[in-house]
């Protein structure tokens, strides 16, 4: 029975496989007619969707191929998914071969630069990554392949102590490591504010970090949102913050930044119920695209034209998330933050391509999803917990080992 499982399973898990390169197919055809049209006919007729496309037409962009069968079949191995005789297949099941596939894909060589949410991914939600955390050594150990790092985070600090509060362990063991050269330890950045601060490794601060002033790495897109219409749309979302804790009656205080603002508990010890904070989320984010001042509009390593009717205007990217404790709403989102980690690693020699980058992160359901977000501009794998993080990193480490013997 769990060899007839196992089979039709792969079968699934092959036919999908097939759809998505369909789909990556059909992904290149479009993207030369757009860049090559000449008034020609064929440049001007529709391209005929994937099937992928047809049944789903969300599907974003694809930058590697996904090898499901061998994941399943990695996977099936791990979770005697196939053993199961009452349990079906799950969600998380689902999750975590759509990672191993990622992650084989990505090995290789292909993979340069590997970037990291903050809470829930590298650490607990709210604690720190102290010396003893098990992915310290994982992430030294993509350093020593000379993979960049980068660890785009909505926590907004803007100073130096603060990050360091919260990754002291990493930081620490990249200074103190023999092994490690100057080159490599440079080879990290820290990303806060999902894309509003960017610190550099920087062994001669008492914080190990340095800040990198704004000028020096927003992007083109990034340098034209204008500092009036960034504090207009921050006023509209501490009014539909206001509205949301008045109307449910939520026990929250108001936090202001220079590019955030958002609501936390009133007392430590509080917990906002999670359908009220998903609740003001949905809201605010209504209300700031009815503005017109907000946009959804995410990075794509490109400049969109405007919609129609715009008078040129697209509005500030915003991202409006669930923390977990708190709601914030952030000036760009992590498809900007992962954007400047790709322009910032690439000075020399081109930013990093969609291919080329690993996006891990825990926030990929909930109203905001500001992992999601990241799935615009590199390639992204779905984890639930710290503990997650050290096995997708284990099992990168052990397919890029395979592939090099």
């Amino acid at each position: 029975m769990s060899e007839e499982a196992h089979r039709r399973y792969a079968e699934i898990m092959r036919d999908v496989e097939m759809m998505i390169d369909d789909h990556i197919l059909r992904q290149k055809q479009n993207q030369s007619q757009t860049q090559g049209q000449d008034g020609s006919l064929a440049s001007l007729m529709s391209p005929m969707p994937s099937k992928l496309g047809m049944l789903v037409p969300t599907a974003g962009p694809f930058f590697s191929r996904l090898p499901l069968e061998a994941a399943f079949k990695y996977q099936d191995r791990k979770r005697y998914i196939s053993s199961r005789r009452y349990v079906a297949p799950s969600f998380n099941d689902v999750r975590l071969v759509l990672n191993s596939a990622q992650t084989m894909a990505v090995t290789g060589g292909a993979l340069q630069l590997a970037t990291f949410d903050g809470d829930v991914t590298l650490y607990d939600d709210g604690e720190s990554l102290e010396p003893s955390s098990p992915v310290i050594p994982r992430l030294l150990d993509l350093l020593r392949k000379n993979i960049k790092i980068g660890i785009v985070t909505a926590a907004g600090y803007t100073t130096a102590d603060r990050y360091y509060d919260r990754l002291h362990g990493l930081l620490d063991a990249i200074a103190a490591s023999p092994d490690l050269d100057d080159t490599q330890k440079q080879s990290l950045v820290i990303m806060g504010g999902e894309a509003n601060y960017l610190f550099t490794y920087e062994p001669s601060s008492p914080h190990r970090l340095a800040p990198v002033p704004r000028l020096e790495w927003l992007t083109p897109e990034m340098a034209a949102w204008s500092e009036a219409e960034i504090a207009a749309l921050l006023d509209v979302a501490e009014s539909a913050l206001r509205d949301c804790v008045r109307t449910m009656n939520l026990p929250a205080t108001i936090v202001r930044k220079d590019r955030a603002v958002g609501i936390i508990p009133s007392e430590p010890h509080i917990r906002i119920a999670r359908e009220n904070l998903e609740e003001t989320v949905l809201v605010v984010q209504r209300i700031l695209e009815l503005s017109h001042l907000g946009s959804q509009t995410q990075a794509t390593g490109r400049s969109p034209p405007p919609p129609s009717g715009s008078n040129g205007r697209r509005g500030i990217p915003f991202c409006a998330f669930n923390g977990g404790r708190d709601v914030f709403v952030d000036i760009g989102d992590k498809s900007w933050g992962v954007t400047v980690c790709q322009q910032w690693f690439g000075r020399q020699g081109g930013a990093i391509k969609g291919e080329n980058t690993l996006h891990v992160g825990d926030q990929f359901l909930s109203a905001g999803s500001n992992d999601f977000k990241a799935r615009s501009v590199g390639t992204t794998a779905w984890i639930a917990s710290p503990a997650e993080t050290v096995e997708l990193l284990d099992e990168l480490a052990d397919l890029m080992q395979k592939k090099l013997s």
